[in-house]
């Protein structure tokens, strides 16, 4: 995977999700965005 930094990482999940085609992908960002600790999702 590329590296990217927090906010691109948050951005690309957030697409992902918004487009729905890649599970895999979205997979993958969820994992990195766990390793770091970040919170995707504004609650």
């Amino acid at each position: 995977m590329k590296i990217m930094s927090n906010e691109q990482l948050i951005v690309s999940y957030r697409d992902a999700l918004k487009s729905g085609n890649d599970k895999d992908w979205i997979r993958v960002l969820q994992v990195e965005i766990k390793k770091r600790g970040l919170k995707p999702i504004k609650h």
